[in-house]
């Protein structure tokens, strides 16, 4: 069973920066896909990006390109998402989830595995 936890959410201000953090309980490199997701209050859950496990492939929302990147460190079996000129319509709690598939997607029904989830607030 592969477990995901998040950390590094918080409350920023607006232009300001986070770097979340999933630490999974084991990756295949072969096989683990890892993509971050976001859901607003009264929102449906948002697909964001993506990095696969097959060349590293990644995949970027149109609402987060230029401003977010992705990136694994598989010594550390972690993925993370560096979130710049943060705006206060990215307040959300923030998930990452797996699949067992070496390809991204930005589906959430594509993901069996998510992690519990990190609150970022952006507020003046």
């Amino acid at each position: 069973q592969l477990q995901l936890v998040e950390s590094g959410g918080g409350l920023v201000q607006p232009g300001g920066s986070l770097r979340l953090g999933c630490s999974a309980s084991r990756f295949t490199t072969d096989y683990d896909t890892i993509g971050w997701f976001r859901q607003a209050p009264g929102k449906e859950r948002e697909g964001l990006s993506c990095i696969s496990s097959r060349r590293g492939s990644t995949y970027y929302a149109d609402s987060v390109k230029g401003r977010f990147t992705i990136s694994r460190d598989n010594a550390k079996n972690t993925v993370y998402l560096q979130m710049n000129s943060l705006k206060p319509e990215d307040t959300a709690v923030y998930y990452c989830a797996a699949r067992l598939a070496p390809f991204c997607s930005g589906f959430q029904r594509d993901y069996a595995y998510w992690g519990q989830g990190t609150q970022v607030t952006v507020s003046s």
